[in-house]
């Protein structure tokens, strides 16, 4: 019959820790799991997270990087090229913004502002309106007798 006197835990559900530094009798016997002799060996034993016990650390082989980068505060654009337009200039679309490079699947990020760069020598008449663009690409849409307007 079961009665509070004779509850117990099933076996194994339950284990004690091994006290350390509390002698021979806890288990650990005479160095309680902390090896011989040294700087951890000791009561109030410490070392830094980075340290790596005699080995050149990690931040010392690492090279000295030099110069300047400011990626944090860097534009990213959306490239288009001039050879893109003129694609788009022989499926017959005369006016190109953000919403027709995204149908047309030029643009894969809506977010980014797009930049217009010169690869290509422009045919045709075609009116662009873009972030931003490169003065040999405005030259060459100027020069085809198109508009480019920036934002």
């Amino acid at each position: 019959m079961l009665s509070l006197t004779n509850v117990k835990p099933s076996n194994g559900s339950r284990t004690t820790s091994k006290r350390l530094g509390r002698g021979n009798g806890s288990g650990k016997w005479t160095y309680c799991g902390r090896g011989c002799k040294g700087q951890n060996s000791r009561a109030g034993g410490w070392t830094p997270s980075w340290f790596e016990w005699g080995q050149t650390p990690l931040f010392r082989r690492m090279p000295k990087l030099k110069g300047f980068s400011n990626a944090k505060f860097k534009t990213e654009y959306s490239v288009i090229n001039l050879s893109d337009l003129a694609l788009l200039a022989e499926k017959g679309i005369n006016t190109v913004n953000k919403e027709v490079l995204l149908e047309n699947k030029l643009i894969r990020r809506k977010s980014l502002p797009i930049k217009l760069l010169w690869a290509w020598e422009l045919t045709s008449k075609i009116d662009v309106i873009v972030d931003k663009a490169s003065i040999t690409a405005r030259e060459a849409v100027e020069k085809a007798w198109g508009k480019l307007e920036t934002k």
